[in-house]
């Protein structure tokens, strides 16, 4: 289709149609003419001519490009056979395919079954292997630092009067000692009339002090503790 597009063959032929019915109608307007046709179209039958000859020049054209390649495609499949040749499966000789060494149960001899841990195969070094494995990552598992919950707490510890020592209030509180407690700064905070309350900050494990207990060990201070009030809990 490629040659007969490029060829011009049809847009001939059209034109060769044309003239040819162009001639044939000036032929018979004058044969309904009132004397015989005593003219001839030269000039049409002239490019009728021409059109005929350019159409088989075409064809002959599409014919030599037919033959040309069915000439490369022959070459090539001759090419093709030289480099790869056939062989009939009859004469294939499956005995000399490299033959693989098995066990007696089948097997490869490099074979190994992974996921068979459980089967009468696996031997007694391959499960004690596996053991020492588990055993190995138990015992690191088990050395691995647990994770310890922590809070830090500010306690606002308020006086009984603007009187009250609170340097020594500072102190009997920080001598409070608890498994997992550890007191931070102290400052002190105006509340009124020249009363300043007590605000100290600690660190507590919450798995060995519990912060009720505390506040309740503060509040016996009773020379110079009036309450005690959580100003501020955050988990670390």
């Amino acid at each position: 289709m490629k040659y007969l597009q490029t060829a011009g063959v049809w847009i001939s032929k059209k034109v060769y149609d044309d003239a040819e019915s162009r001639y044939y109608e000036e032929a018979s307007k004058s044969d309904i003419s009132s004397g015989p046709a005593t003219t001839f179209d030269e000039g049409a039958f002239q490019f009728i001519v021409k059109k005929v000859l350019e159409f088989e020049k075409s064809i002959n054209e599409v014919v030599d490009q037919l033959k040309s390649l069915d000439l490369r495609v022959g070459n090539l499949e001759k090419s093709a056979s030289s480099i790869i040749p056939t062989l009939p499966v009859h004469e294939i000789n499956l005995k000399q395919r490299p033959q693989i060494k098995t066990d007696s149960a089948g097997h490869d001899e490099d074979y190994i079954d992974l996921f068979e841990s459980d089967s009468e195969e696996e031997s007694a070094e391959a499960a004690k292997i596996r053991e020492e494995r588990l055993a190995a990552y138990a015992a690191k598992k088990s050395k691995k630092p647990a994770l310890i919950a922590k809070s830090n707490v500010i306690l606002d510890i308020k006086p009984w009067d603007d009187e009250t020592d609170m340097k020594a209030m500072e102190k009997q509180v920080k001598e409070i000692t608890i498994d997992g407690l550890l007191w931070g700064a102290a400052r002190l905070v105006p509340l009124a009339y020249g009363i300043h309350k007590l605000q100290i900050s600690c660190v507590v494990e919450d798995d060995k002090v519990s912060i009720d207990c505390l506040t309740e060990q503060i509040e016996e201070l009773e020379d110079y503790v009036q309450s005690v009030d959580i100003a501020a809990f955050n988990k670390i």
